[in-house]
């Protein structure tokens, strides 16, 4: 009998799977309880969460974390004034990560679409990402791309000078982050 995949809404039961998975694809040192915690709260609004599992039997193969409109702040490394969209409308897509055994399979597609019904709900119109340049065959960039995402900027070495990544081991560059991050949008029901 076939396993199908389940779908849920990011909650403190998954925290331990969101984190092991996490950095076995990302490195050490990038996701950690508190941080989780905290990431998870920015996707709630309204009574709704943007952020979501996806699980094949009892393993995670999936998540996505992403931050409802209002609910983040804006940073060195956003440039609104660049943006088709008021900030007050813009989302952002935190994390988007699928274990290597799924990796190719849609499944990041599908975590998407998800996390983007209910933040139109939320009445956001676009969502901001910062794509990891450096993941493996730019595998990052190809897919925010192919989901309809635009390039706003490049910025080089963002997550050597993130603070909340102090103690991230980069999977390519080691604990001295030269990783560029590429600031794209993906507007919502574009015409």
């Amino acid at each position: 009998m076939k396993t199908q995949f389940q779908l849920y809404n990011l909650s403190e039961e998954h925290f331990t799977d969101v984190i092991n998975l996490g950095n076995l694809v990302h490195g050490d040192g990038y996701l950690f309880p508190d941080t989780l915690a905290a990431m998870h709260l920015k996707g709630i609004k309204d009574g709704l969460n943007s952020s979501f599992v996806l699980y094949h039997g009892d393993m995670l193969v999936g998540f996505r974390i992403t931050y409802a409109p209002n609910n983040w702040q804006l940073d060195r490394w956003c440039t609104p004034e660049l943006w088709p969209i008021a900030t007050e409308h813009v989302a952002y897509f935190k994390c988007n990560t699928i274990h290597p055994d799924f990796q190719g399979k849609g499944l990041g597609g599908k975590l998407l679409s998800e996390s983007m019904t209910t933040l139109k709900q939320m009445g956001a119109k676009a969502g901001l990402s910062h794509i990891w340049m450096q993941s493996p065959g730019n595998a990052s960039f190809k897919y925010f791309t192919k989901a309809g995402g635009v390039l706003i900027k490049t910025h080089p070495r963002r997550w050597h000078e993130d603070e909340a990544l102090q103690d991230y081991v980069c999977i390519i560059c080691g604990e001295d982050c030269f990783c560029n991050a590429s600031e794209m949008m993906l507007e919502f029901d574009k015409e």
